[in-house]
């Protein structure tokens, strides 16, 4: 019996045949094997009065952008192929971005504090042979996503909004005037939004299931019986690469224990690692992360998943009357394995700018396709994630990733928390990564050049070509925020371009963000 199924046997629901479908998915991933997707077809008959606005299908982070839509008067549905229940859990996020909610109507004062359910300062960022750096105020809230959902849901439903839950969807027809959803029950719309998650069945047509660029491997659990340790570790490495890996470690005070997670960064090679695997390593090196003894812990829950990864993000249907939301769209940067985070930042934008494409009714490919415009703050990131990572065949000092990375973010630190703080929530500013650079390559110009060889001379071209760009955005977004009085006296549909122009480059430069 491995260690795994010594440890997670007695929970409730069946966590290891999770594990193994899980598992049997990722193998798929890694060995060209998914079935094809086509649940997207075009007609080109009209389809005539539509019943609904918007048709929203997945649940879990449709529900933001379903309730933000319906307490505008849109006439919104919302498909969730399970019951809308949020997972037990917590999701953690920083309190200022949770105000995303509150700011958007969508809470009260009151309905957010309900929702988190615990909270901690400060965190941690060390890697091996090298010291810690603290920061506070990041992935420091610990949100309830059962009473999030609920109260999201009863808003949602208050507003108008139709809720169906148990009910699958299955495909659609694209016409001219309108989407025909077919889920269990045909829904006429004049749009269909994705926000199933990372494995739609839509987003893999539109990339044609292609193979990821890159995979997070992440398993877990939240457990009782750990030393007390009030603070968090947002990203900590104590091992050189093993297996072709370098492990990262995180850890959370929660409600009703500790969530500790293992992750790291990967291709889709067929002789990575599986996600039982990575459980072992996870419970053998866990003792030492946690200074705990095995037998001194009752797990509560057990987490795992992969997260694919794609260069091509974020995601534009080609269809009209269609749009990917969330991980639907690979709106987060290649180093966050969590949907929520990057949900709440795009939120007002989302909800604001589907607002306005409705009212104008500008639903076609290239209108949508400006809700999720190309972004250099995040595409920057991925050099930092092939810098975490090792290929399958690559030789590397066994502590090299270590020392990059404990250099850097000491650098970081060195600089100042304004310029720490938005690199760990997901969001890269010139200004502050600019310093890093110069920083970093004049105290170790040495370091430097090992990066090149690692990450390969097309990745740096690549990363060149983005950091040029996330200058140029972050030059002009002052600029765009500046001509907001003459986009304002625009005809309709040309102020709804140039509003997602003005998006486009506040977002994509980072300057959306706020401390």
């Amino acid at each position: 019996m491995t260690l795994t199924e010594q440890m997670l046997a007695d929970l409730p629901g069946n966590p290891l045949q999770g594990l193994a479908k899980a598992d049997e998915l990722w193998l798929r991933y890694r060995t060209d094997q998914l079935p094809e997707s086509a649940p997207i077809q075009s007609s080109s008959e009209p389809l005539g009065e539509t019943d609904w606005d918007v048709v929203i299908c997945g649940g879990t982070l449709g529900i933001l952008l379903g309730a933000g839509l319906a307490q505008r008067g849109w006439r919104v549905a919302l498909v969730e192929r399970g019951v809308l229940r949020g997972r037990d859990q917590e999701w953690n996020i920083s309190r200022q971005e949770l105000e995303a909610l509150t700011d958007l109507g969508l809470l009260t004062d009151d309905e957010l504090e309900q929702a988190i359910a615990s909270a901690y300062n400060p965190a941690r960022i060390q890697f091996l042979g090298h010291d810690p750096v603290w920061i506070t105020d990041v992935l420091n809230i610990g949100v309830d996503p059962v009473a999030l959902l609920d109260t999201l849901k009863a808003k949602f439903l208050a507003a108008g909004g139709k809720l169906l839950e148990n009910t699958s969807f299955e495909g659609a027809w694209i016409h001219s005037d309108g989407v025909l959803v077919t889920a269990q029950q045909p829904l006429k719309t004049r749009l269909l939004v994705d926000a199933m998650g990372h494995f739609s069945p839509i987003a893999r047509q539109s990339r044609d299931s292609e193979k990821p660029d890159s995979i997070c491997l992440v398993v877990g659990t939240c457990a009782q019986g750990f030393p007390a340790n009030e603070t968090g570790d947002l990203m900590v490495s104590f091992t050189p690469i093993r297996h072709q890996c370098q492990y990262f470690w995180e850890a959370f005070p929660a409600r009703d224990g500790r969530t500790t997670y293992l992750f790291t960064y990967m291709d889709a090679d067929p002789r990575r690692l599986s996600l039982a695997e990575l459980f072992e390593e996870y419970w053998t090196l866990l003792p030492k992360y946690q200074q705990v003894d095995l037998e001194a812990l009752a797990v509560q829950r057990a987490l795992f998943g992969f997260f694919p990864c794609y260069r091509q993000s974020p995601l534009r249907y080609p269809w009209p009357r269609t749009l990917a939301v969330g991980d639907s769209s690979g709106n987060q940067s290649p180093l966050s394995f969590g949907g929520f985070g990057a949900m709440i930042r795009h939120l007002k934008r989302l909800v604001q700018g589907l607002d306005e494409a409705l009212r104008e009714d500008v639903l076609g490919a290239k209108a949508l396709s400006q809700l999720q415009p190309y972004q250099p703050n995040l595409s920057v990131t991925w050099l930092f994630q092939r810098s975490m990572s090792v290929g399958i065949d690559q030789t590397l000092p066994e502590n090299q990733i270590n020392t990059l990375l404990g250099t850097i973010f000491a650098d970081m630190a060195s600089l100042g928390d304004d310029t720490l703080r938005p690199f760990l929530q997901d969001v890269v500013q010139f200004p502050a990564l600019a310093k890093t650079l110069v920083v970093t390559a004049l105290r170790h110009p040495a370091l430097v050049t090992q990066i090149i060889p690692q990450v390969g001379p097309g990745a740096l071209a690549r990363w060149l070509g983005h950091y040029g760009k996330l200058a140029e955005y972050s030059a002009l977004a002052p600029l765009a925020q500046a001509l907001a009085p003459v986009v304002e006296s625009l005809p309709p549909v040309q102020r709804y371009y140039s509003h997602r122009w003005q998006d486009a480059l506040i977002y994509g430069s980072g300057q959306d963000y706020t401390d």
